[in-house]
């Protein structure tokens, strides 16, 4: 029983988080830092990832760290990657978590958030964060990992990866169609790319012995609308969302040495739902 606890133990272990001060963010670094890792929260927002990082050194006993970067500059990562160095001297996971994921709320003569209308700034903005972000964070830490010795990436996908929005869950009743709210179309590009990077970098870096899988979890339940939270729940075998904590076990998982003979995996966590 000790041996395979030890699997997944991260004891020392270094794990950077982007998006480290969102709501799975945080939930990412309280799975590190309950297995004995240290949590390194990067985010845009500075003080609220200080703030996180220094509620779950408090919690949990761990070192833990927050900062601010700005994940689609390379030179940003790689001053990151100076500072985790010359203070923990090691680097060994990477999570990248941080996305755009905007609530476009209709107003006005048109609903941004259609593709017919989405604009071309917030396509860039949100692949920047999503996708580029990722592979800098991956080229600069990962290639630091490979470079090391090893370490593990793990790309933070969605069930959107695998299946199309469902736009009638995001319906409002007595809007014209030219103003019906839609999921935008940068969040399926996105998160569908996250797993295709992950299968890249799986067999790119495999002699290296750096692991790359993604997780695809689904919908958190984070005081959404009712009205809204049924419509969804019911194309949901389980029949609700998840809680923001339900995905820690799945994390610690593909981060430690309980998955050694896993990479290039897109582990799915929906609830069933696309299995409909």
């Amino acid at each position: 029983m000790t041996e395979l606890a030890n699997l997944f133990d991260l004891s020392g272990r270094v794990a950077v988080i982007t998006g480290g001060a969102g709501l799975l963010g945080e939930q990412h670094a309280i799975a590190i830092a309950i297995a004995g890792g240290v949590p390194v929260l990067v985010d845009i927002q500075e003080e609220r990832a200080r703030d996180r990082a220094a509620a779950i050194a408090e919690t949990y006993g761990v070192s833990a760290f927050g900062c601010a970067v700005d994940i689609t500059s390379q030179q940003a990562i790689e001053s990151l990657q100076d500072q985790i160095l010359s203070r923990f001297g090691r680097i060994d996971i990477l999570i990248n978590n941080a996305a755009n994921n905007p609530k476009m709320e209709a107003s006005g003569e048109i609903d941004f958030s259609r593709l017919e209308n989405f604009p071309l700034s917030q396509w860039d903005a949100d692949l920047a964060v999503g996708l580029t972000g990722a592979f800098l964070c991956s080229k600069v830490l990962g290639g630091y990992m490979a470079a090391s010795g090893g370490g593990v990436i793990l790309n933070v996908a969605s069930d959107l990866a695998l299946i199309a929005p469902d736009q009638r869950i995001y319906r409002r009743p007595g809007l014209p169609e030219h103003l019906q709210p839609v999921k935008p179309v940068t969040y399926s590009v996105v998160k569908s790319a996250l797993v295709g990077l992950t299968r890249y970098l799986a067999t790119y870096w495999a002699a290296q012995k750096v692991r790359v899988n993604a997780i695809s979890p689904g919908g958190v339940a984070n005081g959404q609308p009712d009205d809204f939270v049924q419509r969804l729940t019911n194309l949901i075998p389980l029949g609700r969302m998840a809680a923001s904590n339900e995905y820690q076990g799945a994390i610690l998982f593909l981060c430690s040495d309980a998955s050694s003979y896993m990479t290039g995996a897109n582990l799915v966590i929906d609830g069933g739902r696309s299995c409909w």
